[in-house]
């Protein structure tokens, strides 16, 4: 069986010097043991695919698509896409395969059902409270709303997967946002 260690190893020799490697990750704001055989972004890839956020995505519609029959696509088949095409792009780039897949598999679950018309329409409503971006409640939904462990509130995933779901778009000021 392929141990964690190994697994940083491999990713020292096969990796691009300005990748993020595993064994560099700043970690968690929950301290937790190291796994013996799975990564840190391996971890957290894992929880965003068994959290309810990310079984939901099956219920929020992406976009329709008239010449495709009646059928419509959902954020979870267009975040699976997203995923697939994402891996390949790092692994060409030579880039941390896992980190990359965490982050892509989170980039929606923020969205709001029927697209960005009601992000749109929310950002308006909400302009008084600050508004609304999906990219910051993709973040609270990870950090606060989904409860998976007794021990902390959210997912407890890492800085570097944190940062990617806020980073997936521009325009935003996310420096404080990654504090805490």
């Amino acid at each position: 069986m392929l141990t964690r260690k190994e697994i940083e190893s491999w990713e020292e020799k096969a990796l691009a010097p300005y990748a993020m490697k595993s064994s560099h990750s700043k970690g968690r704001k929950y301290k937790e043991e190291e796994h013996p055989y799975r990564s840190i972004y391996q971890r957290d890839r894992d929880r965003i695919i068994h959290c309810a956020a990310f079984r939901r995505l099956e219920y929020k519609t992406q976009v329709f698509v008239y010449h495709e029959g009646d059928y419509y696509r959902t954020r979870l088949t267009h975040t699976l896409e997203v995923s697939q095409i994402a891996r390949t792009i790092s692994k060409a780039l030579k880039l941390n395969e896992d980190l990359t897949e965490a982050i892509a598999l989170a980039h929606d679950l923020g969205h709001t059902p029927f697209g960005h018309a009601v992000e749109d329409t929310l950002n308006e409503l909400m302009s008084d409270e600050g508004g609304f971006n999906h990219n910051i409640q993709g973040l609270r939904v990870v950090d606060i709303l989904e409860e998976r462990y007794p021990r902390f509130k959210g997912l407890n995933l890492s800085w570097e997967t944190r940062e990617g779901i806020l980073k997936h778009s521009v325009g935003l000021s996310k420096k404080d946002l990654l504090k805490e």
